[in-house]
């Protein structure tokens, strides 16, 4: 459950810096924080835990932080930071790397070295989001890692743009998960975060089995959710452009207690069932919705639909029920 751990705009105008330095001490680590603008200073963190590993989404308006060695020797968790920058500008330099991101950008940071950061510098400031987890659960070396602490990573494309995908998600779904869920799903953002730092230092070969295994399912069920329009999507096409073969895509879909068959099936009739209900698709002919999700004849569709849902997809819409029963 995302859960807000500080909202300034509940506090008196004089009370809100020391409010924010006290909450992210405790939420996240601890650093020496200025407001540029501190007479128009608003903030807001929620937090949400997955397993040891926790997400937090920030927003703020223009400050400066730093984790000095002083603040380093006090406390340190000895934690990776994993930022998202949803809105705005900011910049951090750790390990004498500079880097100036923006919304899409990724940055890794180590709670263990000392860093100065700046966000803004104009209202409104930023919005961000970020992972935090031991640094030892990350399964690669401290070697391969330290020399990317402070630079940008790319947030737009390949396993960035899933990284990415898979932390706004983790937002937008907060409610719905479990504990157990939220548990599996912070194991994925840290797989998924060392392929990314793996791929960025050419060194794809040390991430573990597992891990790998487990990143390329995600890649997998990201095309296939891209892709379910494409009546031609089957679990060959699946492997061939994963350049995998079928036998080995059918191994790792097992390996997550389902099959690529029933993944596309259920994927395809939760859309159906979806627009079938929406008011604003209540016009649109069924045979139209079926298309859009991969089913180009109707006859198909009304027999696959049956078959899930016990009703026709007529009877579906006219009963305006989305519970699949």
């Amino acid at each position: 459950m995302l859960t807000t751990v500080l909202d300034t705009a509940h506090l008196p105008a004089a009370d809100r810096a020391a409010a924010w330095v006290a909450a992210t001490g405790q939420a996240l680590i601890t650093t020496r924080t200025t407001f540029l603008e501190s007479d128009r200073l608003k903030a807001r963190i929620q937090a949400m835990a997955l397993g040891p590993v926790q997400l937090s989404v920030m927003a703020y308006t223009p400050l400066s932080s730093q984790r000095t060695a002083r603040l380093i020797q006090q406390s340190d968790p000895e934690m990776y930071q994993l930022a998202l920058t949803l809105s705005g500008q900011q910049s951090i330099e750790q390990a004498r790397t500079y880097s100036s991101l923006g919304p899409g950008d990724l940055l890794l940071y180590d709670s263990s070295r000392p860093f100065a950061a700046t966000a803004g510098p104009n209202l409104p400031g930023a919005r961000a989001m970020l992972l935090q987890f031991p640094r030892r659960l990350l399964p690669l070396p401290e070697k391969t890692v330290a020399p990317l602490c402070g630079a940008a990573l790319d947030g737009r494309a390949g396993v960035g743009l899933l990284l990415r995908q898979v932390l706004t998600g983790l937002a937008d779904t907060h409610a719905d998960l479990t504990s157990a869920d939220s548990a599996r799903l912070g194991a994925t953002t840290i797989d998924l975060t060392a392929t990314l730092l793996a791929h960025h230092a050419d060194q794809q070969n040390l991430v573990p089995a597992g891990p790998r295994q487990r990143v390329l399912f995600e890649q997998i069920s990201a095309y296939i959710n891209a892709h379910l329009h494409d009546p031609g999507l089957t679990p060959g096409t699946v492997a061939a452009a994963h350049f995998i073969s079928t036998r080995y895509l059918h191994r790792i879909f097992q390996r997550h207690g389902t099959t690529v068959g029933d993944t596309i099936r259920q994927q395809r009739l939760t859309g159906c069932r979806r627009d079938l209900v929406d008011p604003a698709h209540r016009t649109v002919p069924i045979a139209a919705i079926a298309m859009r999700w991969g089913y180009p004849r109707p006859s198909d569709f009304t027999r696959v639909f049956r078959t899930a849902t016990g009703m026709t997809p007529s009877e579906y819409r006219a009963a305006g029920s989305g519970d699949g029963h």
